[in-house]
């Protein structure tokens, strides 16, 4: 069988061009199913193949490689495409940015597909950690081989996408903390949906991890027909003797494994450190990773193939203002940040101490009552700017000058604002010590300072590339915030403010994972033991953990904890107090 052929999405238009098996001789581009076009000149053309008549022929049949009822609903779309019969309707979203039919499934994507969910069961059943990656790389793959079967270009942008998806995967394998690895587990998946839907759009960029769902389902049906089909590519002489290898080899490993660790107590020492240990009772769960490890496989080289088209949704942007009416509440709205940053800047030359005597307030009440609204106010404004934009005046040149300063002084003032709220959460932190929660909403109020940057470079270099961007962003700042270890974090500012103050915080650190220890494993005794007393319990007991579940952080706590054990007792604990701080 000829190799399935798939174009690339144009990085002028946005458009792309379906999975139609057109053989390696006939270089005419198949068709891509129909999105959103705006004109019957949009519309796909049909297979060269098909000797014109499946152009517009509900009664003429499919080219060769495309099945039957694929090619009646693409047909059916196409008919109502022409109609004008499409709306921008959420509804009608999805059968916008369907994918394309696929061509045959590949053996070496099915093999891939075998192994992720082997990889799964084996090393995803004790917990994260480096399994996480190991099942992952099969995945990818499988997904690498099924686009390069179907002949799709990789665009550099694609490719950062990949490097930035496996790189959020190797938090878990260095962070023990659970979220910062949850995070980058969610911005894994918005960032290998964009590598593989190749989006470039505010729908594209928002909508791809939603692909997931509709390449899940295809890809199902799409191994299953190859697998059911003889003349596929997937025959028995070319699948069979890899799997008898296989089979053989795997019996081989077992039976002579056994024979060595039986001679050798080291070597089987070895193998029980490196080889999963599975139990009857495990098999279901085992048995679901693997299930599950191999359709996502399946899902990502179906959507590598033939990708959903989330950039064919076409929202229409609203009716434009006059500068009046679109002007006055932005102006006002400026008048008013100015006002408040004019006493941000007065507080920060005059000192707060004078604050503090005409309020009446603490020194924490004052930079814990602002931070939050402070926060708030933020948000608030890029919903602002996001609505102002949909009904900005654009009849010209200068309405286009008029909307960017209006909204440039806004960003900005606001840029004043993110900055007077970090500088209120370090006088609340240097007061009463860093949290995780203190260290995330920070780390929040960062990322949106970067957000209106973005949208302030929008403004004058143009706005095609802000939701890459914008993504990327998000990205790189779920990725910094898991190697930064904010567990780490946390420890390391409390452990220098015990050597400033004297005042530690031993029962907010039974609730930090093993990343802390490195940090509070230099305080002095007995309090070092008492700070380490929940984490060292919590990991005593999770047991043995295999090599491929276990994070850099968890290693070097059981490493420290061998080396220098935790002595102190309860009542010793007891006695030396805690001085507790938390954001009301």
């Amino acid at each position: 069988m000829p190799e399935n052929t798939a174009g690339e999405p144009d990085e002028a238009t946005g458009d792309a061009t379906g999975g139609s098996p057109a053989g390696p001789e006939q270089q005419t581009p198949p068709p891509r199913p129909p999105g959103e076009p705006e004109a019957a000149a949009d519309l796909p053309a049909a297979p060269a193949q098909a000797a014109g008549q499946h152009a517009g022929g509900a009664g003429a049949g499919p080219p060769p490689g495309w099945d039957p009822k694929a090619w009646q609903a693409y047909q059916v779309r196409r008919q109502r495409a022409k109609s004008g019969a499409w709306s921008v309707m959420p509804l009608a979203w999805a059968e916008a940015a369907r994918p394309a039919p696929a061509g045959p499934v590949p053996t070496a994507v099915l093999l891939a597909a075998a192994a992720a969910g082997l990889a799964s069961g084996l090393f995803l059943g004790d917990g994260l950690g480096l399994g996480l990656l190991l099942a992952v790389v099969p995945a990818a793959v499988g997904a690498y081989l099924a686009a390069r079967a179907a002949r799709r270009r990789a665009r550099p942008w694609s490719v950062a996408w990949a490097v930035g998806c496996v790189a959020l995967l190797a938090v878990p394998a260095l962070r023990d903390a659970d979220w910062p690895s949850t995070l980058a587990l969610l911005a894994a998946v918005l960032l290998g949906a964009l590598a593989l839907h190749g989006s470039r759009t505010w729908p594209g960029v928002l909508l791809s991890p939603f692909g997931f769902a509709d390449s899940t389902v295809l890809g199902i049906r799409w191994a299953w027909s190859g697998l059911r089909s003889r003349g596929s590519g997937v025959d028995r002489a070319r699948w069979l003797p890899v799997v008898k290898a296989a089979a053989v080899a795997l019996v081989l490993l077992v039976l002579f494994g056994t024979l060595f660790a039986s001679a050798d107590a080291a070597f089987a020492g070895l193998l029980d450190g490196f080889t999963p240990e599975i139990s009857l009772g495990d098999g279901p769960v085992r048995l679901v990773l693997f299930l599950l490890g191999a359709v996502l496989a399946l899902a990502a080289a179906r959507a590598a193939v033939a990708p959903s088209r989330w950039d064919r949704i076409r929202i229409a942007p609203g009716k434009a203002r006059s500068r009046v009416e679109w002007a006055l509440p932005l102006i006002v709205l400026d008048l008013l940040f100015a006002g408040f940053n004019a006493v941000q800047l007065a507080v920060l030359f005059g000192g707060y101490d004078k604050v503090l005597q005409s309020t009446g307030l603490s020194y924490a009440e004052y930079a814990r009552q602002g931070f939050w609204q402070l926060l708030w106010a933020t948000l608030l404004t890029l919903a602002v700017i996001a609505i102002a934009l949909r009904w900005a005046p654009r009849s010209g040149a200068g309405d286009r000058r008029f909307v960017r300063v209006v909204l440039g002084t806004l960003c900005v003032l606001t840029l004043v604002v993110v900055a007077s709220a970090l500088r209120r959460m370090d006088l609340y932190v240097d007061a009463y010590g860093l949290t995780r929660l203190r260290v995330s909403v920070a780390a929040m109020e960062l990322w949106l300072g970067l957000v209106i940057v973005l949208i302030m470079a929008a403004g004058v270099f143009g706005t095609r590339w802000l939701p890459r961007a914008f993504a990327a962003g998000a990205a790189a700042a779920v990725l910094a915030f898991g190697l930064l270890s904010p567990d780490g974090m946390v420890a390391e500012k409390n452990a220098a403010r015990f050597e400033q103050t004297g005042k530690l915080d031993l029962a907010y650190f039974q609730s930090l994972s093993a990343d802390a220890v490195p940090a509070l494993d230099r305080l002095p005794e007995p309090r070092r033991s008492c700070a380490l007393r929940g984490i060292n319990n919590d990991l005593s007991s999770r047991g043995q953990v295999p090599w491929y579940a276990m994070s850099l952080g968890e290693y070097r706590a059981r490493r420290i904890f061998r080396e220098r054990p935790v002595r102190a007792s309860y009542e010793v604990c007891r006695t030396l107090g805690t001085f507790h701080s938390r954001i009301e």
